[in-house]
């Protein structure tokens, strides 16, 4: 076997082409655009690089066939906020055999050793944690865009090589067919009619009004987060532009208090539905072909990507009446039978509670796992989030760690 570090276009096409060998005939799997995985490695597409580095291999066997893949990152505004420095591997794919997966984890451990690293997670993305992150485990079913699909023998492959389980990752499917609660809507409704409180949604005319109040309502959710870093705007500019064909304005929702935003909603059809008819492969007629299915009401499944509140409000109601208002939008958009609610960590009881509330079910598992290079170094899983407002620093040194 021979590993050969992506430096040229024939290796990254390559790179590319051992996921579709890897899921051949597999209808559960919906390829991802070429282009998508091309931008995470391109200095010029993510912005990552600016704090960061990345890069990734192919795996040859002795007949010179494609057999696996991996890449190999280190984001420096999260890697030195851990225990150990940490960097991340990711887009792992391998066929059966162990000798192969070692050998992958072996290149990507080495390259992180030699630049600092002392641990490992993985499968991640060198980028936001919502889209190309862990690794699936239960629920082998079509994904939600953006959310990995795998082998079911990988999880044995990470497990035996060493990787623990940094924290679980829960999706949940919402039958729309069903209806919500009634408890559920009548105390969401009054949140959403109490009185200095108003909901909009987004729209790009004022895309630049609504990254801002995105970013803010992120910052302030988020600070005491276990490993938090800003958003960068220019991610999300790059997201608003690049998605401006597919995204729904009526699908992201703000929610602010006598003006201030103080929470955000982000739901986005799932092109999976499209893509898996595609290959990865977005020329002439995939597109006709792609703008056709959107035209054609296709998709029927959109995906909760995000959601956030800012501390203060958390214990409002907030989140039940934004779903007060989403539910309005599909009242008209009947072609939607199902919303994946994606994803939550199970660190985040909170947020658990919430999309069991509103009647979702479990459907898929994914695992984040970590690897300490050094064995004998206490493993620690990520830490939970406490039911109650996190306000200060000193609530969030309490938290509970998981051993």
């Amino acid at each position: 076997m021979r590993i050969v570090e992506v430096l040229d276009q024939k290796h990254r096409k390559d790179f590319l082409d051992i996921a579709r060998i890897i899921y051949k005939n597999d209808s559960n799997y919906a390829c991802p655009f070429d282009a998508e995985i091309e931008g995470v490695f391109d200095p010029k597409e993510n912005s990552f690089f600016k704090h960061g580095e990345a890069t990734r291999w192919i795996l040859i066997n002795g007949e010179g066939k494609l057999i696996g893949r991996i890449a190999a990152f280190i984001n420096t505004n999260k890697a030195f906020s851990f225990d150990q420095p940490t960097g991340g591997c990711g887009f792992f794919e391998c066929i059966n055999d162990k000798k192969a997966a070692f050998l992958l984890f072996d290149t990507a451990k080495q390259w992180l050793t030699v630049r600092g690293m002392e641990a490992m997670d993985g499968p991640v993305n060198f980028g936001e944690n919502d889209n190309h992150w862990g690794l699936l485990v239960e629920g082998f079913i079509p994904q939600g865009y953006g959310m990995p699909y795998h082998q079911k023998y990988y999880k044995a492959f990470f497990e035996d090589y060493g990787f623990k389980v940094f924290f679980e990752q829960y999706s949940y499917h919402l039958d729309r067919t069903k209806p919500f609660p009634e408890r559920f809507w009548k105390i969401a409704e009054w949140i959403a009619k109490k009185p200095g409180f108003t909901f909009e949604h987004f729209t790009f005319e004022n895309s630049e009004k609504y990254i801002q109040d995105l970013i803010a309502i992120y910052d302030e959710a988020w600070q005491f987060h276990d490993n938090f870093s800003p958003i960068d705007p220019d991610d999300i500019r790059k997201m608003a532009r690049d998605g401006k064909g597919v995204i729904d304005e009526e699908f992201i929702w703000f929610a602010y208090h006598e003006g201030k935003p103080i929470a955000f909603f982000v739901m986005m059809p799932d092109v999976n539905q499209i893509l898996v008819k595609m290959d990865g492969k977005f020329n002439f007629w995939n597109k006709l072909k792609f703008l056709y299915h959107l035209k054609t009401k296709t998709i029927t499944r959109a995906r909760i990507t995000i959601m956030g509140v800012v501390p203060k409000y958390q214990r409002f109601g907030v989140e039940s009446a934004i779903f007060w208002h989403m539910e309005k939008v599909l009242e008209h958009k009947t072609h939607y039978k199902e919303v994946e609610l994606s994803w939550v960590g199970d660190f985040n009881p909170k947020m658990i509670s919430i999309y069991e509330s509103v009647g979702g079910v479990k459907m898929k598992t994914h695992f984040t796992y970590r690897l300490l290079f050094d064995p004998t170094k206490p493993f620690k899983r990520t830490p939970i989030i406490p039911l109650e407002n996190r306000g200060s620093k000193a609530k969030e040194k309490k938290v509970k760690e998981r051993g």
